[in-house]
């Protein structure tokens, strides 16, 4: 009893593959490296627009993008509440150190989310809040 075997150049039996990686990682690491312009209070707009390019996806980049969203608008926030602090006579170095902090925080997590997302992974933020749903 012997079994055939399709040689290598004969169609196979299944359909196409599912592809990894993609234009949808591809945005999904936009929205997080939109983070980078945090110090410039830019952050959010990288986001913002992937989020709304993609809209009508429910999972995918438009998740990553919302998940984004959220955490530079909390460091909106509180790089305001750094500029705000910022323009007190008294207590201004605090500000400055806020404002420094937030926007090193928010380039290394940046960056870390988007390698976590372009190996295919979700990533989410220690800390953030949901303003964006």
């Amino acid at each position: 009893m012997s079994q055939q075997y399709p040689s290598p150049h004969e169609h196979q039996p299944y359909g196409d593959q599912p592809r990894t990686g993609g234009s949808g990682n591809n945005l999904a690491m936009v929205a997080h490296l939109g983070g980078i312009l945090t110090y410039f209070f830019a952050g959010w707009v990288a986001s913002l627009v992937v989020l709304l390019v993609e809209r009508d996806r429910p999972h995918g980049a438009r998740e990553e993008a919302r998940v984004a969203l959220n955490f530079q608008l909390t460091l909106l926030i509180a790089m305001v509440v750094g500029k705000i602090i910022n323009s007190l006579p008294v207590i201004d170095i605090i500000g400055w150190i806020l404002m420094l902090a937030v926007g090193i925080i928010g380039l290394v997590l940046s960056i870390l989310a988007a390698i976590t997302v372009s190996r295919g992974a979700s990533y989410r933020y220690p800390f953030s809040l949901e303003l964006v749903r």
